[in-house]
């Protein structure tokens, strides 16, 4: 039952069902989610945390980024993996859930995140805009 609770509990806070429709669209690093879901760093972190630890969401390291990604199948419980199945189907028409869909498009890491500079940004924005 402990491993059932661990992930319900996982998918009953809305930033972190956010989490899971976005990952169903690709990668995501802790900066684009930042961004995309208005929350501080440790905040996002902590809800990665728990849908890690619910084998929803697996991670892999990429230079100073941790890309994260939905777990497989190979890698669900069988809880987490009836709960992705369905969560396809599920919220597509809820307007929050599609508000955060349609802003994914506009981020990455060029334009997120404390290893940006401002001038930086600042091209990475000129260059999205052209």
């Amino acid at each position: 039952m402990r491993v059932y609770l661990k992930v319900m509990k996982a998918m009953a806070d809305a930033a972190r069902v956010k989490i899971l429709k976005m990952l169903q669209h690709r990668e995501l690093c802790v900066c684009e989610m930042q961004t995309l879901l208005g929350i501080s760093q440790p905040a996002v972190s902590r809800h990665l945390r728990l849908l890690e630890d619910a084998d929803l969401v697996r991670s892999q390291k990429d230079g100073m980024w941790n890309n994260f990604r939905l777990a497989t199948r190979k890698e669900c419980n069988q809880y987490s993996r009836v709960a992705l199945e369905n969560l396809r189907t599920w919220l597509d028409d809820e307007p929050r859930v599609q508000e955060v869909l349609e802003r994914i498009k506009t981020v990455d890491r060029a334009t997120c995140g404390p290893a940006i500079s401002g001038a930086r940004r600042a091209r990475a924005e000129l260059d999205a805009a052209r």
